[in-house]
């Protein structure tokens, strides 16, 4: 059930990612149509595409985990066991899940801290709490997936 529920949520942020992409696609390509035939080109939209690509790269991760889609260097381990690969495959899905708890937690923090000192981008003014807070639900989500691999938890392939 839990594994089900990874599944869907993973594909709903990676539909998200894919959504954002198209739209900083489109913002970009009206700035660039609006710059070069209109003179006037959308003010700081660079700004956008920062928080958009940071949103849609954190979104991706879930699926990725979830698909074990995630690079492996498996050139000192070639000649090792089925059982020593997947302990180690093991090992490395808890390291990651601690990395990506970390990460999640003091993104969180700065999530607060922006929100609390009213942090805006320069061009814009665009807040930055948002782009923060954005990014923390996928990256637990990808923790959780990541954990529920390192104990040992059967994922379907994709």
């Amino acid at each position: 059930m839990l594994i089900r529920v990874f599944d869907v949520l993973s594909r709903l942020f990676a539909l998200y990612a894919g959504l954002v992409l198209v739209a900083i696609t489109g913002m970009t390509v009206y700035s660039v149509v609006g710059r070069d035939f209109f003179g006037q080109a959308l003010i700081g939209d660079f700004e956008l595409v920062q928080v958009g690509m940071a949103c849609a790269v954190a979104a991706f991760m879930p699926i990725c985990q979830f698909n074990r889609g995630n690079i492996l260097v498996d050139f000192f381990t070639a000649r090792a066991g089925e059982a020593t690969r997947a302990r180690l495959d093991r090992l490395g899905a808890l390291l990651l899940a601690l990395m990506l708890l970390l990460i999640a937690w003091r993104t969180a923090l700065g999530a607060i801290e922006a929100w609390e000192t009213n942090t805006v981008s320069m061009m814009m003014e665009f807040p930055e709490w948002v782009a923060y807070g954005a990014i923390v639900p996928p990256l637990v989500l990808t923790a959780l997936i990541a954990i529920a691999q390192a104990l040992g938890a059967r994922i379907p392939a994709a």
